[in-house]
């Protein structure tokens, strides 16, 4: 697996898996990839779907999938990992979009696509990356039929207030009653906006900040006991659970393919 260095803020990656690649995992971003070659399969909402160059994965944030090769030969793929609060910069609210299924071929969200997954050693500059983020926004809600009825109000800034907060991996127990008085929402209206705005729940994307944070500690050859700790865990083995359950893999498998930056 490869690892691009990017001066944008997300993780893109290019890797090549015979076999089965990752167990069951959810992310909080949405996955957005391509298969270069071979037969790329996972299960996803219930069903075994396969994805062929010329289409585009989509997987919404926080469904459950796993990955494997749907042919001996195995697959090469790219995918980027893209915060839903990143998308909801561009739609200033709208509900997220989802792809029925999880396989695309809008030959629009094909394109936009495309542009943000070049070869890992070919660099996106930070200005190229947000052109790029706002033809994926539209893209992804042509694809999906359209603005999504939101099925109710929204209050997207006391949303963003919250996710903001917990961005910044506050320190200590974070509860739903710190949410309300930094949001200023109340705290089941305010946990119902965030899964609806952001593709996941306040806890489930804390967690995943703190996970990014050990990933980063990791590769600069922090142990993942400190990293751990440092990023907010109770322990090293809190720690692993939740990063296979993000990632499908351990945090030592996932270090071994990721390498380290030159």
């Amino acid at each position: 697996m490869a690892l691009a260095e990017d001066a944008i803020p997300f993780e893109r990656i290019e890797a090549f898996f015979a076999g089965r690649a990752y167990e069951p995992h959810r992310h909080d971003t949405y996955a957005v990839g391509q298969t270069l070659s071979g037969v790329q399969s996972f299960r996803y909402r219930g069903a075994e779907r396969t994805s062929l160059p010329g289409t585009t994965m989509v997987l919404h944030p926080d469904e459950l999938h796993d990955g494997q090769a749907g042919a001996e030969e195995g697959f090469r793929y790219r995918m980027i990992y893209i915060e839903p609060a990143a998308i909801q910069g561009v739609l200033g609210g709208r509900p997220l979009p989802y792809i029925k299924g999880g396989i695309s071929s809008d030959p629009r969200l094909f394109a936009a696509v495309h542009a943000l997954l070049p070869a890992t050693d070919a660099r996106i500059d930070s200005l190229e990356f947000e052109d790029g983020l706002f033809e994926l926004a539209h893209a992804l809600e042509a694809a999906a039929g359209g603005p999504a009825k939101a099925g109710g109000p929204l209050d997207y800034r006391a949303a963003e207030r919250a996710r903001l907060y917990l961005h910044d991996l506050p320190e200590g127990t974070v509860t739903l009653e710190r949410l309300e008085a930094i949001s200023g929402r109340d705290r089941w209206g305010l946990s119902r906006d965030f899964r609806r705005l952001f593709g996941t729940s306040p806890y489930r994307y804390l967690v995943q900040r703190r996970l990014e944070a050990v990933k980063t500690e990791l590769r600069r050859g922090v142990p993942a006991a400190e990293a751990a700790f440092d990023a907010g865990f109770a322990d090293q083995a809190h720690m692993s659970r939740h990063f296979k359950k993000a990632f499908g893999i351990s945090p030592g498998r996932w270090l071994r393919m990721a390498g380290s930056p030159e």
